[in-house]
C-alpha cells in the first residue's frame, strides 16, 4: 500500500471513529444532562457522564487527527488551505470539545457535593450547575461555527486537487453550509429548535456525506491521477 492510499484509509477511519464516538456520547450523556433533576441524576450515574465525556474526547482527537494527516497533501497545492484546515479543525475545534468535556466533568464533581449539601443551600448548587451546563452549551455552539468553517477548507481542498469525485466534494460544501446556517447561525440566535425535524433535515446531509466519503476513502482511496499529477 502506497503512502497516499494509506493516508486516505487513515482519514476515512478517523472520520468513522469520530462520528461513532460523537453519536455514542450524545446517547450516553443526553438523558442525564436533559433531565429536570440533572444533578441528582448525575450523582447516581456519574460513570455514565464520565463515559460520555471520554467519548467526546475520542471524537475530538480523532477529528483533530484528520487535518494533521491531510496537511502535507493540501500543502502541495495551497498552504492557505492546509493551514486553515489545521487551525480550525485541528486546534480551535479541539478546544471547544475540551470546553464541553470540562463542563461535564465539573458537573460530576458538583453533583457529589450537592448530595452532602445543606438543603437550604441547594439553590446555590443548582445555580452553579446551570452555569456549567451553559458553559458546555456555549462550547457546543462554538463547535457548530468552527466545524463548518474548517470543513469548508477541507472540501475546497479536495475539490481543487480533485482528490475525490467532484460530486462528493460539492456535496460536502453544500451540506456543511447547511449545517453552518442551521446549527451555527440560527442556533446561535435561538431561531431554530435544536431538536426540531427541520434542524435534523438540515444537518443530516453532512452526516451522510461524511460517512459516504469515509467509506469511499477506505475502499477506493484518493483519485490516483490527481495525486500523482502533483
Amino acid at each position: 500500500m502506497d503512502a497516499n492510499r494509506r493516508t486516505a484509509n487513515i482519514v476515512g477511519g478517523l472520520f468513522i471513529i469520530g462520528t461513532v464516538a460523537g453519536v455514542l456520547s450524545l446517547l450516553v450523556a443526553g438523558s442525564l444532562l436533559n433531565a429536570p433533576d440533572y444533578l441528582i441524576k448525575i450523582a447516581g450515574n456519574q460513570n455514565q457522564l464520565i463515559l460520555g465525556a471520554l467519548l467526546t474526547l475520542v471524537m475530538g482527537f480523532a477529528l483533530a487527527g484528520v487535518p494533521l494527516v491531510m496537511y502535507p497533501v493540501f500543502k502541495k497545492r495551497s498552504e492557505t488551505i492546509a493551514l486553515g484546515y489545521l487551525i480550525f479543525r485541528g486546534a480551535l475545534e479541539t478546544v471547544t470539545y475540551l470546553g464541553c468535556v470540562m463542563g461535564w466533568l465539573l458537573l460530576v464533581a458538583l453533583s457529589q457535593v450537592t448530595l452532602q449539601a445543606d438543603p437550604a443551600n441547594i439553590s446555590n448548587f443548582e445555580l452553579l450547575g446551570n452555569m456549567l451546563l451553559k458553559e458546555a452549551e456555549i462550547s457546543s455552539q462554538l463547535t457548530a461555527i468552527v466545524f463548518p468553517l474548517g470543513a469548508l477548507f477541507f472540501y475546497i481542498g479536495l475539490f481543487q486537487q480533485k482528490l475525490l469525485p467532484r460530486w462528493l466534494s460539492i456535496w460536502g460544501i453544500i451540506a456543511v453550509l447547511m449545517h453552518l446556517v442551521s446549527t451555527g447561525i440560527l442556533g446561535l440566535f435561538a431561531a431554530i429548535d435544536p431538536m426540531s425535524p427541520l434542524q435534523f433535515a438540515l444537518n443530516f446531509p453532512i452526516f451522510l456525506q461524511e460517512m459516504v466519503m469515509a467509506v469511499w476513502l477506505i475502499v477506493k482511496g484518493f483519485n490516483s491521477s490527481a495525486v500523482y499529477s502533483e
